[in-house]
C-alpha cells in the first residue's frame, strides 16, 4: 500500500528496481495495463452554455496520488487537490484514513471551467482511465474503503448527471464486472497534508508512482489527446 513508501526515505535504489520490474511486465502481453475501454459520452450532462464561474467535482478512486496526476492534465481543469471525503473533520488526517478505522475515501477535489470540459467529460476519464470502477473497496495494490470507488456530488444536476452516466455504462456493458461506484452527497471536503499535494510530479521515481501512476497518464494521453492540456 502507498502508506508504506512515504517521502523522505531512501527510494533511489527502490524506484530503479521498480521501474525495471514494471518495464519487464509490459513486455508480457497477458500482463499489460488493464484492456482499454471504449466508453460512450454521457448522453446527459451539463449546459456549458448556461455555465458561469468555476465549478467543483469531487471523486474517489483509490490513491489521490494518481487521480489528481491524471486530472491536472486536462485542458480546463484549474486545480486539483488530494485530500478525504466521506468522513468527519476530526478525522479527515491521513494515518487515521489509511488505517480504514474512518468513513472517509481517499478523494480529489477538481476545480474546472465548465465551459472548457464539462462535468460528464470529467466523469468518462474518471470511468476510463483514472481508475477501475468495477473493484470493490480497493484499487490495484491498495485495499480498504478508503480506497472505494465514488462520486460524490455536490448539487441536484451533479447527481442527476453521475446516475445517468453510471446507468449508460450499466447498459452498455463496457466493463467485464459490474460497477461498485458509488453516488452520494457530498458533505465535506478536506484537503490532505501538503506533501500529498502533486505528489506524482514532484516524486516521479517513486517507484508507487512508477508502478501505478505514470501508466495511467500514458493511458490518458493515447486515449483523451484531445482532452490534454496543450505544451508551452
Amino acid at each position: 500500500m502507498h502508506n508504506s513508501l512515504m517521502p523522505g526515505t531512501n527510494l533511489r535504489a527502490a524506484s530503479l528496481v521498480a521501474a525495471a520490474v514494471f518495464t519487464a511486465l509490459l513486455s508480457i502481453p497477458s500482463l499489460t495495463l488493464a484492456a482499454v475501454v471504449t466508453l460512450p459520452d454521457p448522453a446527459v450532462d451539463t449546459n456549458a452554455a448556461g455555465a458561469k464561474g468555476m465549478q467543483t467535482a469531487v471523486l474517489a478512486g483509490g490513491c489521490f496520488w494518481c487521480t489528481e496526476a491524471v486530472f491536472e492534465q486536462l485542458a480546463g481543469v484549474h486545480k486539483v487537490v488530494a485530500g478525504f471525503a466521506g468522513g468527519d473533520a476530526a478525522s479527515a488526517h491521513y494515518e487515521l484514513v489509511s488505517s480504514g478505522r474512518t468513513n472517509h475515501a481517499e478523494s480529489i477535489q477538481i476545480t474546472f471551467d465548465p465551459a472548457k470540459i464539462s462535468y460528464g467529460q470529467l466523469l468518462k476519464v474518471f470511468f476510463a482511465v483514472a481508475h477501475d470502477p468495477t473493484q470493490l473497496n480497493r484499487q490495484g495494490p491498495d485495499y480498504g474503503r478508503q480506497y472505494r470507488s465514488a462520486i460524490f456530488y455536490r448539487d441536484a444536476e451533479q447527481k442527476r448527471v453521475a446516475e445517468a452516466y453510471l446507468k449508460q455504462l450499466e447498459q452498455a456493458q463496457v466493463f467485464h464486472k459490474p460497477i461498485a461506484t458509488e453516488v452520494v452527497e457530498l458533505k465535506a471536503f478536506y484537503p490532505a497534508e501538503e506533501y500529498h499535494q502533486q505528489f506524482v510530479r514532484r516524486h516521479p521515481d517513486h517507484p508507487y508512482v512508477v508502478v501505478n501512476a505514470l501508466p495511467k497518464l500514458e493511458k490518458l494521453k493515447k486515449q483523451f489527446p484531445e482532452l490534454l492540456k496543450k505544451s508551452k
